[in-house]
């Protein structure tokens, strides 16, 4: 009986087995993956650095950068360069994951939103801004219009690449000489800003309703009667990411207008307002050194970042609508090229002139006679004989009489006329200032 009882006891134990140190290594390989997604979000999340829109241009443009291109170069490869941004930042295009670590992140995708959003303004005023043809920028109007998440073929990143081959294509053929690329007046340009000033609105309003401090509204000067409805806690970061990066392309972007239409902002006298208008955008993408997005208000502890954000953009609208009301109607000669800025060489004489042996040959003269005119001054005098002036007497520095300068001269020459007999000329009258108009409200412009 005993033997029976032992064979039974051995039996129980194959029939069951012991599987419990499988867990151990599969909680090792759960927490290594969750481990990995935690890095690659944090490394995903960070924001691209500004790109310079010059070298974009010349990237962009491959071999036939050495040959200039057509006014609107600039502003096509910004836009081509910001859309290519997105697909080839780290982690790719986040915003239609669905899959893990990208499906978990939303500061990211939040930000991706607002850059598209701005190249989609962009996109649809490049047909008004083209003096050509304008069927490449539909295509890639249509491809930025895509819905942003899409994730089935063809997903969204396919449809964004194609508007980046077609904005390729386009300034591909800015460097032919019968290309005239953009239009020479800014009328185009102002309804372009119109629209990122209603841009640049909408997002002063959701940032608004971030807010729970009734004054820092009111110094906002927004109206709480016209928020939208409160902003839910957990979405308070994708506004505020959302907010930089319609900053961080409307940057590049005005970059890449102010090198294309330097002219056109010069005559205008625009260029103070872009200036400032950069600044404020500048600011706007300052380093977030919180790990959250806080919303404390006036001077506590905390800091309330979508207040100070929503001051940026207000001032940045600011520039925005004067800007576009002083491009607007301004015309300009036609610029058949873009190209570097290029020193002009010196003439053959300039060159000659400014040799280190003609400078030694000159300070050597004047150390031998001190009276004797240099190069430079013999020259100065020989084109001032030209042009029919006397030419001045040799003199001794002792024999000159001192010259009187200011109203010394202007009354010895009154007596000098009144002693022969002369009548003094009449002093000139002051042309009659032109009226200032008093300054046009915004609700007139309007």
């Amino acid at each position: 009986m005993a033997i029976f009882r032992k064979r039974k006891r051995r039996t129980d134990v194959l029939e069951r087995p012991d599987y419990g140190w499988i867990w151990k290594p599969l909680l090792f390989l759960i927490g290594l993956y969750l481990l990995v997604c935690i890095g690659l979000g944090i490394w995903w999340s960070q924001r691209p650095d500004a790109f310079a829109v010059d070298r974009a241009v010349a990237e962009r443009r491959g071999a036939a950068a050495t040959t200039p291109a057509a006014r609107g170069a600039v502003t096509i490869a910004t836009l081509s360069t910001t859309v290519d941004t997105l697909l080839d930042k780290p982690g790719g295009y986040l915003r239609n994951d669905v899959t893990p670590p990208g499906v978990w992140l939303d500061n990211m995708p939040s930000w991706e939103y607002g850059v598209l959003n701005q190249a989609r303004l962009l996109a649809q005023a490049l047909p008004a801004m083209s003096a050509g043809e304008t069927a490449l920028f539909g295509e890639a109007e249509e491809a930025l219009d895509s819905n942003s998440r899409d994730w089935l073929y063809p997903s969204a990143e396919k449809r964004y690449a194609r508007a980046v081959e077609a904005l390729d294509g386009f300034l591909a053929t800015l460097s032919a000489e019968s290309v005239t690329g953009f239009v020479n007046d800014g009328d185009a340009l102002a309804q372009w800003l119109q629209k990122v000033d209603r841009r640049l609105g909408h997002l002063i309003q959701r940032l608004s309703a971030s807010i729970d401090d009734p004054e820092a509204l009111r110094e906002l000067g927004v109206d709480e009667t016209e928020l939208p409805e409160a902003t839910p806690w957990y979405r308070i970061d994708n506004t505020f990411f959302e907010a930089r990066g319609d900053a961080w392309a409307l940057m590049h972007f005005l970059r890449a207008v102010e090198r294309d239409y330097a002219d056109l902002l010069a005559k205008a006298g625009a260029s103070g307002n872009m200036a400032r208008l950069l600044a404020e955008l500048e600011m706007a993408q300052r380093r977030l050194w919180s790990p959250l997005v806080l919303n404390g208000s006036g001077f506590g502890i905390f800091a309330n970042h979508s207040l100070l954000l929503a001051n940026y953009i207000m001032s940045a609208r600011d520039q925005v609508r004067a800007l576009a009301a002083g491009v607007e109607g301004v015309e300009v000669d036609p610029a058949t090229a873009v190209e570097d800025e290029a020193e002009t060489p010196a003439s053959p004489e300039e060159q000659g002139a400014s040799s280190p042996e003609a400078r030694d040959a000159s300070s050597e003269t004047a150390a031998e006679d001190p009276g004797a005119p240099t190069d430079g001054e013999q020259g100065d005098q020989a084109s001032g004989q030209a042009a029919g002036e006397p030419a001045p007497a040799n003199d001794e520095p002792g024999d000159q009489a001192p010259e009187k300068v200011g109203d010394e001269a202007t009354d010895s020459g009154a007596d000098e006329a009144e002693g022969e007999g002369v009548t003094p000329p009449e002093p000139a009258e002051a042309a009659p200032e032109s009226p200032v108009a008093p300054p046009v409200s915004e609700e007139e412009s309007q």
